[in-house]
């Protein structure tokens, strides 16, 4: 069974994507490769075969043989998906980046984007836009690991509710923009040189960097870039080694630092459209999980109350805040009050906003009802220390007659 735009619904783990996500899937067109693409895969791969059987993590050659990919020609998703399903992952053709939200509510769903363009021959060993290459042979054959499918699952489902800034869609963006323009024949050099001064001017103007900035960062060091054993003796598991057979041999010279992988690495920025200064290895996959939970554990959806709130204001994008009544706000948070002991008292969204309960819009308090923002008082009434939700018929009547 198809979808609009030949969208496979047949596997599970898509068929379970919320609609915004899947206005983002687009037909492979796979009939639309030529033979030079079929043989850049094929070169790329035996290469890939050649290097990477000493140097790669040991689940990476078992990947390719159980996600199905061949190495003779370029794979359909159709296909990937069949195999996909049985470890309860699916994939989706995707045109280049997607909004990093969208990236990472794919990955909670299970739900691999796979960018289905092919590399241009004169960038066989890299390339700085995301290709089949990259997705079909870097990303899948890893997640056949259950520990590593496990701890992508969750990052998906952190990077979700992470606050993002409008900086950030900026620059992403403008790196979207770069990528394109790099990958395509016959540029012209004064539009290229533009484009990357231009994401160059945003990186350095993006002020303090976001969750969704930090967690991106954090992403790029292990599930793109990541190397995993000891120091001394590092093998490669991040998807754009595995996909570059370039920079897959230059990664493990002694040129390119090698840090041992911690929270820290959501301080160093990384550049898209180059090879990397440094790389951070990890003891296990294990090891992941328990940074993404350390990090997770100073977000926002954790820690709440007020530090929360001041987040939400600060990233100055829309986010959710929920209620102990279960009541959930969505919209541009502005305005917070708190009283003498710096509870807060009142909170207020500007433009539109919607009201949900238990992850359900309420009916008539959606973003056309409440298009110029939502406030209300929040927290106990003066001298009743119990929620009001919490009260029962008699209390209620009580708070009122006193007040």
């Amino acid at each position: 069974m198809k979808a609009q735009g030949g969208i496979s619904y047949s596997n599970a783990a898509v068929a379970a994507c919320p609609k915004h996500l899947l206005q983002f899937a687009v037909d492979q067109r796979y009939d639309d490769y030529t033979p030079v693409d079929h043989a850049v895969w094929r070169f790329i791969m035996r290469q890939n075969i050649f290097f990477l059987k000493e140097y790669a993590h040991k689940v990476y050659f078992q990947g390719l043989l159980d996600t199905g990919i061949s190495f003779e020609r370029i794979p359909r998703i159709e296909e990937m998906n069949q195999i996909l399903a049985k470890i309860g992952w699916g994939a989706v053709a995707v045109d280049g980046f997607i909004p990093p939200a969208a990236f990472m509510e794919f990955q909670a769903y299970k739900v691999l984007v796979i960018a289905c363009d092919m590399r241009q021959i004169h960038h066989i060993e890299y390339t700085p836009a995301p290709d089949i290459v990259h997705e079909a042979a870097g990303h899948a054959p890893i997640i056949v690991d259950r520990e590593y499918s496990n701890y992508l699952q969750r990052f998906g489902e952190v990077g979700a509710k992470a606050m993002s800034s409008k900086k950030d869609f900026e620059l992403y963006q403008a790196i979207r923009h770069l990528s394109i323009l790099k990958e395509r024949p016959n540029v012209d050099p004064k539009e290229l040189d533009e484009a990357t001064k231009l994401v160059e001017h945003r990186q350095k103007n993006l002020g303090a960097p976001s969750e969704m900035a930090l967690l991106s960062r954090l992403h790029w060091w292990t599930v793109e870039y990541g190397l995993i054993g000891t120091l001394e003796n590092p093998k490669i598991y991040g998807a754009g080694l595995l996909s570059s057979i370039g920079e897959s041999v230059s990664c493990l010279e002694p040129e390119v630092k090698k840090i041992p992988y911690s929270v820290d690495a959501q301080n160093y920025a990384f550049d898209i459209t180059t090879k990397q200064p440094q790389l951070f290895v990890c003891r296990d996959f294990q090891h992941l999980k328990n940074v993404l939970e350390e990090f997770a554990s100073k977000m926002a959806f954790k820690i709440g109350g007020l530090e929360g709130i001041n987040k939400a204001i600060e990233c100055n994008n829309t986010a959710t805040c929920e209620y102990s009544s279960g009541l959930q706000v969505s919209g541009t948070f502005t305005e917070v009050t708190t009283d003498e002991n710096n509870s807060t008292i009142y909170l207020r969204t500007t433009g539109k906003t919607a009201l949900a309960f238990r992850g359900k819009e309420l009916e008539g308090h959606g973003i056309d009802h409440h298009k110029d923002g939502f406030g209300s008082p929040i927290g106990n009434w003066k001298q009743t220390p119990t929620a009001p939700e919490l009260l029962t018929k008699d209390q209620l009547q009580s708070s009122s007659a006193a007040s």
